[in-house]
């Protein structure tokens, strides 16, 4: 069995999915077992949820490497949805961001409403009023408008619109989920790329958005990809058991040419390679095109969410 009692996991073993004990602070001993993202004084792992957790190397005891795939994973309909929200959240990094109890204050210069809203879910752990007058006050600090994500017809809608938010422009987002349960190839014309280069950005930015600032939101995730073929793109990104596609585009000149199932067929495949078993992805509800092309693969509706904001 591959343990060392000794020396802890190191550069080595860097992506591949390990089992660490170590004594905490109190002197009991404890188990973390995750994707091994960095080795040094400390070790950086990412839990299966996407969470990260800094262990000090100095701290272990033993260490095994386990399988990337589990031999029972959790089916991806079982998740709930303030778990998966959490889990898209760390798929999309914002630039800036304060936890407010179980939400997410998240801030990017205004790119993506995703990365510049409170993602509401779970408990703020303060009322209702008391977490909104934050709210107002970390957006009013940046100067960005007050968004709040949360799930449609969810618990927090109601409190919300008691008090004077309402839908903004857009319509509901509709989240779709996948097991990963077999391999897609990868396209061999397409190009993936850690980091986004200038050709992929220039085909997502919208005007007026700032290509620095996508490039720190898009960039930011430890494992993820960006796929481009012949000017069509995706990102595909690994956050513990779970991929998540998004910010798949084909010009309209190339259309109807299959680039579109190509690019998600890669993505997929790529995620599968990584250790990811089931997926996510979000589609503007109503999209019937892009919906029929996910069912597909597998990908079956999970929740809706929308985005709120005061209107006075």
């Amino acid at each position: 069995m591959d343990t060392s009692p000794v020396r802890p996991p190191g550069k080595d073993v860097v992506g591949r999915r390990v089992s660490v004990r170590h004594r905490t602070p109190d002197g009991a001993a404890t188990d973390v077992v995750g994707r091994l993202l960095d080795a040094g004084e400390s070790l950086r792992l990412e839990r299966r949820d996407g969470s990260v957790a800094t262990v000090d190397a100095a701290t272990v005891i033993i260490w095994r490497l386990v399988p990337d795939r589990p031999v029972r994973a959790r089916r991806a309909t079982a998740t709930p949805v303030d778990q998966l929200a959490r889990i898209m959240a760390r798929g999309w990094p914002a630039i800036e961001s304060e936890p407010l109890g179980e939400w997410i204050m998240r801030a990017s210069s205004g790119f993506t409403k995703r990365a510049n809203s409170v993602a509401a879910f779970g408990d703020p752990g303060v009322s209702t009023d008391a977490a909104l007058d934050q709210v107002l006050a970390y957006y009013a600090d940046r100067d960005l408008r007050p968004l709040v994500n949360l799930e449609a017809g969810g618990p927090w809608e109601a409190p919300l619109a008691e008090r004077g938010w309402t839908p903004v422009d857009g319509g509901d987002t509709t989240v779709l989920v996948a097991q990963l349960d077999r391999r897609w190839p990868l396209d061999a014309e397409a190009d993936v790329a850690r980091d986004p280069d200038d050709t992929w950005l220039a085909a997502y930015v919208s005007p007026g958005e700032s290509v620095d600032v996508a490039r720190q939101v898009m960039g930011a995730t430890p494992t993820a990809a960006h796929v481009s073929l012949d000017g069509a793109i995706a990102r595909v990104v690994v956050t513990g058991e779970w991929a998540g596609l998004s910010a798949l585009w084909v010009p309209e000149d190339q259309r109807r040419r299959g680039l579109a199932r190509r690019l998600v067929t890669t993505s997929l495949g790529w995620a599968v390679e990584q250790g990811a078993d089931k997926a996510y992805l979000q589609v503007v509800t109503g999209n019937d095109p892009a919906e029929r092309l996910y069912r597909t693969f597998g990908f079956v509706d999970h929740h809706e969410y929308r985005y709120l904001t005061l209107t006075s």
